[in-house]
């Protein structure tokens, strides 16, 4: 229910919630330190515990339908799940453009104080802010509360903590920690 009207799959007995998993992928194969957000990155060779892990909750919960954002590492986790896929580009990461692939030490400090004191306005040489990571994710949650369909969506960290503050109903906040790696979390709006 969203502000305590029914406003998606009316049933007999009232509003029928829709479930919903957010899944961040596991950790990529690149070195601690490095930023890597649009950079389409394979998963760690170790990562099939993971992937069954997570293929596991989606199936636990009865899910058949994944959105992923298109990079390799969350393409992994919809593939390891056998479930109807929709790739969606709107659930990438942030580009971080010129700083991709780079080591974090490496980004000049003036840039990144830049970033921390205005997360929503700045964006790195090249890449986006983040208001335009914004936008996208609000597209998504509408589109997902539009579907009212029970679904699992794989994506980066950046795109799902917005994505789980809108379904909470709270103001997403662009610096907020990002889900672990490998993490699942099921929502019911």
């Amino acid at each position: 229910m969203v502000g305590g009207a029914c406003q998606r799959r009316p049933s007999m007995l009232g509003c029928a919630t829709v479930k919903l998993l957010l899944a961040r992928h596991p950790p990529p194969d690149i070195a601690p330190g490095i930023c890597y957000g649009r950079l389409d990155i394979a998963l760690r060779a170790d990562s099939q515990a993971m992937l069954r892990a997570i293929a596991g909750q989606f199936a636990a919960h009865g899910v058949e339908k994944v959105w992923s954002s298109p990079a390799r590492r969350c393409r992994a986790v919809a593939d390891a799940t056998g479930l109807k896929l929709r790739i969606d580009p709107r659930l990438q990461e942030l580009d971080f453009g010129t700083w991709e692939g780079l080591a974090w030490d490496a980004v000049p400090r003036a840039a990144l104080d830049a970033w921390a004191a205005d997360p929503e306005n700045f964006a790195p040489p090249g890449g986006e802010s983040g208001a335009a990571v914004l936008r996208r994710v609000r597209a998504v949650h509408a589109d997902l509360l539009a579907a009212a369909e029970d679904a699992a969506v794989i994506a980066h960290g950046g795109p799902l903590k917005l994505l789980a503050a809108l379904l909470r109903g709270e103001a997403p906040n662009l610096l907020a920690p990002a889900p672990p790696l490998g993490s699942v979390q099921v929502l019911f709006v």
